[in-house]
């Protein structure tokens, strides 16, 4: 079903306040309801959890999962149009919802960022016209393809095509030995080698686009992972080269028009060297959603990400977002509740708070936590937005956060 214009504030045909729905209940699912409230919409959330970040501040919660036909129908009665907080909804529920409310992302655009084969397809079919490629790879999905894999291709990463996120399913690999053993380990399923790059960086882009084929694009954003797990991006001039960033904005533009796409996108690349003294860029996977390397936009531009999600939602108009000030995000993980810091000097069994009243006394600290119950290592609680008016003044910023909490300094 198309989109429409959903007006903020207005009532529907059957007289009940515009509601915007959302698959998944998590944090990008609470950020995305904090907008769409903060704009005069009702929300509904579908998830599982009783204690749903999102499903906690929503005007309603269905408690349901899934695929739940009785939950699906309800989020339908209340809803106007409905979007997902993840790529991990099941596809059909997604074209259940479609055939009678509007859904954005679509069914068919979430279906190609669940599988990793579909996805490098979908890259190989743009690069022809962004000259952004992925990763040499190669399909294994039997017995046989794994005995064809080309020598070159190692070492690699193996990943599993379905359900990978967070550095989960994923093996790197050096030898054909070594490549069976993680196939194996993998349970045999259906898995992708990646070629391993010379890697430099990684960056990710986002950009929002309306049904009416309208593209807004986000400033680039620098990205540093720990053991696969988003550590901290980096938005501001130098911190990803102008040509680069240039390059991977016009390639994100290409694969959200070739996917007719509606909703928030993000593309994330690695840079490698070219061989040649230069850099060149790789695309790696998409997310048909908000992201977390795009956190900082809630207060370093005029329009955040979920605000942009909303308004493609609501079939509203999209201006290009102005980043206003320098801006580093850092992930907040569960094990800070546990680990020693600049504050506490030894590791606690029971989770204590990183050190808030100091982090908020540094000039520019924005605070963002997930209402989730309980830390555990590895679980995404929070995170912090620093902005500050210079380059210099947000780095320094950060490197006191960062030591207050006891994580990695910047890197020079």
């Amino acid at each position: 079903m198309s989109l429409k214009t959903l007006l903020p504030g207005s009532t529907s045909a059957t007289g009940q306040q515009i509601t915007l729905g959302v698959m998944g209940g998590g944090q990008l699912g609470r950020m995305f309801v904090q907008a769409a409230q903060a704009m005069g919409y009702f929300t509904a959330v579908l998830d599982p959890d009783t204690a749903s970040p999102a499903g906690l501040l929503s005007h309603f919660h269905i408690q349901t999962a899934y695929g739940d036909e009785q939950g699906l129908a309800q989020l339908m009665q209340r809803c106007d149009a409905i979007t997902t907080e993840f790529e991990n909804v099941p596809a059909p529920a997604l074209v259940t919802l479609g055939a009678h409310r509007p859904v954005a992302p679509s069914a068919t655009a979430v279906a190609v960022a669940q599988d990793r084969l579909a996805e490098k397809a979908h890259f190989v079919a743009c690069a022809p016209l962004s000259g952004v490629s992925p990763a040499p790879h190669a399909a294994i999905e039997n017995a046989a393809q794994l005995a064809a894999v080309p020598a070159d291709l190692l070492p690699g990463i193996l990943k599993t095509a379905r359900l990978g996120y967070d550095g989960k399913g994923q093996v790197r690999v050096a030898t054909r030995e070594a490549l069976a053993a993680a196939w194996q380990q993998l349970g045999e399923v259906t898995c992708v080698l990646e070629k391993m790059l010379p890697l430099r960086a990684e960056c990710s882009v986002l950009v929002a686009r309306g049904a009416d084929g309208q593209v807004v694009a986000f400033p680039v954003q620098k990205n540093t992972h720990h053991e696969g797990i988003l550590a901290l991006t980096e938005v501001y001039p130098g911190a990803v080269s102008a040509a680069l960033a240039e390059r991977a904005t016009a390639s994100t533009v290409a694969i959200a028009h070739h996917l007719h796409y509606v909703g928030v996108l993000c593309v994330e690349y690695f840079v490698v060297d070219d061989g040649q003294g230069g850099q060149d860029l790789i695309v790696n996977e998409m997310a048909p959603r908000p992201h977390n390397s795009g956190h900082y936009t809630q207060d370093a531009c005029d329009v955040s990400q979920f605000q942009a999600q909303v308004r493609t939602l609501a079939g509203l108009p999209l201006t290009t977002p102005r980043q206003h000030s320098p801006a580093i995000m850092v992930n907040l993980l569960g094990e800070l509740w546990f680990a020693p810091n600049a504050v506490r000097a030894q590791a606690s069994e029971q989770p204590v708070s990183p050190p808030w009243a100091q982090l908020l006394a540094l000039p520019g600290v924005h605070l963002h936590l997930y209402g989730k119950l309980s830390a555990r290592p590895g679980r995404k609680m929070g995170h912090l937005n620093i902005t500050a008016a210079t380059v210099a003044e947000v780095r320094e910023t950060a490197a006191q956060a960062l030591t207050l909490l006891g994580l990695p300094a910047l890197d020079a």
